[in-house]
């Protein structure tokens, strides 16, 4: 009968037989500031050098596209409010005897202030590369007062050209083409103030804070 001490000695399996255990180690940092032009045009998307260095790129056009709305937004606005106001050439040919035209003047003038604080502030962001306020608060006012200023502008054209082609129908004199001209500058204001609109929108819901 066999002692139970006479037993061979039993070993640990991961003592004897078993390979040591193998330690994760952390992957190589990438040098970002030594990566060659083939390794910055593989980086991830939107996340690495190239990425940051494309949305700087697209957000210097939108800046520079916004100004040059605004620019031409300011040009018809300017051109309504002269071409309108001195729309003057007698009794029943004066625009300040009907409240349409009246109406066209007042948005003219409005907006010509509107878009050149605009075009002003963005030109003087451009030159200097200082922002005047917040990107956040300038690209909401930017959205907000765009939009506002453009349902304003097609507002009053859409109410003076019932009463343009109204008389016209009579009469089509100076007095009539002028009135014509000016709601066309005003039309052509609200279009680029629309542009303008959408690249103002599209800034805010793809605001960046780098």
């Amino acid at each position: 009968m066999k002692n139970q001490d006479d037993a061979p000695p039993k070993f640990d399996e991961q003592e004897v037989g078993s390979p040591p255990p193998v330690v994760p180690t952390r992957p190589p940092a990438a040098d970002v500031e030594n990566q060659t032009p083939s390794q910055i045009r593989t980086a991830g998307t939107g996340f690495g050098v190239a990425g940051i260095l494309r949305r700087w790129k697209r957000e210097d056009l939108l800046r520079r596209g916004s100004l040059s709305l605004r620019g031409l937004a300011l040009v018809f606005s300017l051109l309504a409010f002269i071409i309108m106001a001195s729309n003057k050439h007698g009794y029943g040919k004066n625009f300040d005897e009907y409240e349409e035209y009246r109406y066209v003047l007042a948005i003219a003038i409005l907006a010509t202030l509107y878009t050149g604080a605009q075009a002003f502030r963005h030109a003087h962001e451009l030159s200097t590369g200082t922002e005047m306020f917040q990107q956040r608060t300038s690209a909401l006012a930017d959205f907000i007062g765009d939009q506002i200023m453009a349902y304003l502008l097609i507002s009053s054209s859409s109410s003076a050209i019932p009463l343009t082609n109204s008389m016209r129908n009579y009469q089509d004199n100076l007095f009539t083409d002028a009135a014509a001209s000016a709601i066309s500058m005003a039309f052509f204001a609200f279009v680029a103030l629309a542009i303008s609109a959408l690249i103002s929108g599209h800034k805010l819901s793809t605001q960046s804070y780098i």
